[in-house]
């Protein structure tokens, strides 16, 4: 039975509630949360191509998303009692429904996009919200952070077709948290860093996206908007650094809003400036 932290409001005192979490559509996801980290704000990093209509340290992404993916052909699976790692697929299959064209602008790295700093994590979705809306962006949805990862040819991985623990923080051996002292204040930060497996922004080069975005898999889940709205806005994305499937499909829909935990962060996007009409 999996079990997560709830934030809960008491005589106006936030306090830790233990309550069951909910059931992921498809990418396997992990415990919960603790304390909150302040909202810093991020340096520039690297510039966006000129023209590009994206701020500094952000990505233009533009292309087609394909909304219903046959699924990817599986040809030859990481371990032979487990189908939940694939080793390596085949191309993926035209998309089944019209594709929607998109454009937009990403951060290059995880929050705070800060190339060599480790992802923020112990986020809720709506403080993840927030610190992207603070800076004059926003989160991505569930299909612009997929667009970006798989690019237009749907990859699974965002460096190909074949899984790499080399290329991503992934495949990583899960240490067991220990929930009495996630709830303690004098403890929970060592707790933490005791399980902490993550790695600082673009320290592996091969783990970008056709589009050019870094760690899009691995390293820690990303909190994205599910415009389904069911069950809740909130989803994550790409997985973290232990075994799961690290995907740039898979979304894990069954956290409520309020939901944390060490290995969660997130990115910003942002909508792109408007296209110059060109003079007749």
């Amino acid at each position: 039975m999996r079990f997560a932290w709830r934030r809960v409001v008491f005589g106006g005192s936030a306090l830790l509630a233990l309550s069951h979490a909910g059931v992921a559509r498809s990418e396997a996801d992990s415990p919960v949360t603790l304390a909150a980290i302040a909202v810093t704000s991020p340096a520039s990093v690297v510039a966006a191509p000129a023209g590009s209509g994206c701020g500094e340290g952000m990505i233009e992404v533009e292309g087609d998303y394909c909304p219903a993916l046959p699924e990817q052909k599986c040809l030859r699976w990481a371990s032979a009692t487990t189908k939940g790692r694939c080793a390596e697929f085949a191309p993926s299959a035209p998309c089944a429904k019209p594709s929607i064209h998109k454009r937009f602008c990403m951060d290059r790295f995880e929050y705070p996009n800060r190339e060599h700093e480790d992802p923020i994590v112990m986020k809720d979705w709506y403080e993840a919200r927030d610190a992207c809306g603070a800076i004059g962006k926003r989160l991505c949805t569930d299909a612009e952070w997929t667009l970006a990862c798989e690019g237009p040819e749907h990859l699974p991985y965002p460096y190909g077709l074949s899984r790499d623990a080399t290329a991503c923080n992934i495949d990583k051996f899960p240490l067991n948290p220990k929930p009495e002292l996630l709830r303690r204040h004098d403890t929970r930060d060592a707790e933490v860093k005791r399980l902490w497996q993550g790695e600082p922004s673009g320290s592996r080069d091969r783990c970008k996206s056709p589009y050019g975005v870094m760690d899009m898999t691995g390293n820690v889940d990303e909190w994205v908007v599910n415009e389904t709205g069911k069950p809740h806005r909130s989803a994550l994305k790409g997985g973290y650094w232990s075994w799961v499937r690290g995907r740039c499909r898979p979304t894990t829909d069954g956290h409520e809003e309020d939901f944390r935990y060490y290995q969660i962060g997130f990115r910003c996007c942002a909508d792109t400036a408007p296209q110059a009409t060109a003079a007749r």
